[in-house]
């Protein structure tokens, strides 16, 4: 599962907003089920900033967020992001040099193609 949190940040906000992110990352990155995550700023726009946290399940994320330390930590951040879709399951990946395995959605019967 990947959630894809968007963000716009004015460049006078930008040190607050990044110490803020760094300890949302950090509370999430101590939760079962946190597989990877990463905090990155647009080439084109230095206001656009995104933070991706990749977990092992939906389950997993849920109860993340009921985590003490994220609720402290990560929730104010996530409660400023953009407000629009941010949990997307995976329906097909691939590691580098290995064919694309495609996965059976939770939420339909037929794989997406």
């Amino acid at each position: 599962m990947l959630v894809l949190n968007r963000f716009q940040v004015r460049p006078d906000t930008q040190d607050g907003f990044l110490e803020q992110a760094h300890a949302a990352l950090a509370a999430l990155a101590r939760c079962p089920g946190y597989r990877s995550g990463r905090l990155a700023r647009a080439l084109e726009d230095p206001a656009a900033w995104t933070l991706v946290t990749e977990w092992e399940s939906v389950g997993a994320y849920r109860r993340a967020l009921g985590n003490f330390d994220v609720k402290v930590h990560a929730t104010p951040l996530l409660a400023v992001s953009l407000d629009e879709p941010s949990a997307f399951e995976t329906l097909a990946e691939a590691g580098p040099g290995e064919a694309v395995v495609i996965t059976v959605s939770d939420r339909a019967a037929e794989p997406w193609r």
